[in-house]
């Protein structure tokens, strides 16, 4: 059926569901879920200020991923909570391009700083000597600066791209929040050109920092090879394991997402992993960091002492 030629305002997300029940399931979900990200993150980003033994690269990039995941999730949760307790499933046209800048804008970031973060790791266990003096203050910030310059730069030619683009009639967005897939679904003028601009973006931003954080654990895992004792080596790995549960659970579903056959389409399985890297990877990721480590654990303690006394 050919769609009529028209200037879009404002689009509609259909969510999950349209059942009532679901609805109030999904609300007291969605709220359980941002509730526990913001209190996890923010918990998290305080501790690393707060005590000076974390006062260190490893944790002053954890903090800022913290800090990332808060921003993160706030750009899809809070929309998806008040959709879910109103009849309003609307969101203008001028609410879609904002929620999808910000969206590609942190999302690129993420993928630049978990490959700060490996580089950060493989420094520690091949230089431990020379690690503090390498990963110095300056290196750190300008690692961190440099991830959100590069996610948000990255993100503004996308987003040009993807919105000036002619919407056909169509405003119906079958998702929980402005995607790139649906998005360009509804367009009817995707040119050549665009697809050229969204691989190169995709491979530069995603496939890059995917080879240097693979090319970094293949330097660390030959640093603890080279490491004699069986004791020392489960060490030296335990200080990367979080990272590495981190990037395997966050670039495995944006592959899925992105870079899986065309023929293996599925709407609602595409919904669901986007859930879990935009809503529920942000919540998990203070846990990661947290429960498997005991400095950090420590830091809590002493909050804990200090809250009571």
């Amino acid at each position: 059926m050919e769609r009529v030629n028209h200037t879009v305002t404002e689009f509609i997300l259909l969510g999950f569901t349209q059942d009532p029940l679901m609805q109030l399931v999904l609300f007291l979900l969605f709220l359980l879920v941002y509730s526990v990200t913001v209190v996890g993150n923010i918990t998290l980003v305080v501790l690393i200020c707060m005590d000076s033994l974390l006062h260190t690269p490893m944790y002053f990039f954890i903090g800022n991923l913290s800090f990332l995941d808060l921003w993160y999730s706030s750009v899809y949760t809070p929309n998806n909570i008040v959709t879910y307790i109103s009849e309003d499933r609307s969101i203008s046209f001028a609410g879609c391009l904002t929620q999808f800048f910000f969206s590609a804008g942190l999302g690129y970031s993420e993928c630049y700083l978990l490959t700060a973060m490996a580089y950060d790791r493989y420094m520690a266990i091949s230089n431990p000597l020379l690690y503090a003096q390498v990963m110095s203050s300056r290196l750190c910030v300008g690692m961190v600066v440099a991830s959100y310059l590069g996610g948000f730069i990255n993100s503004t030619i996308i987003t040009t791209e993807t919105f000036t683009l002619t919407f056909c009639g169509d405003n119906v967005i079958d998702d929980f929040f402005c995607d790139l897939p649906p998005l360009v679904k509804l367009a009817c003028n995707v040119k050549d050109s665009y697809h050229i601009v969204l691989y190169f973006l995709l491979a530069s931003n995603v496939l890059t920092p995917i080879v240097l954080i693979l090319t970094s654990y293949i330097f660390i895992i030959a640093a603890i090879l080279r490491i004699r004792s069986t004791q020392g080596q489960l060490k030296a790995f335990s200080t990367c394991s979080s990272h590495l549960i981190s990037v395997t659970l966050y670039y495995g579903s944006i592959l899925y997402i992105y870079y899986r056959p065309s023929s293996s389409y599925s709407l609602q399985q595409d919904k669901i992993v986007s859930l879990f890297y935009t809503v529920v990877f942000p919540m998990l990721n203070p846990m990661i960091y947290s429960l498997r480590n005991k400095d950090v654990k420590e830091a809590m303690k002493k909050l804990f002492k200090k809250t009571a006394s």
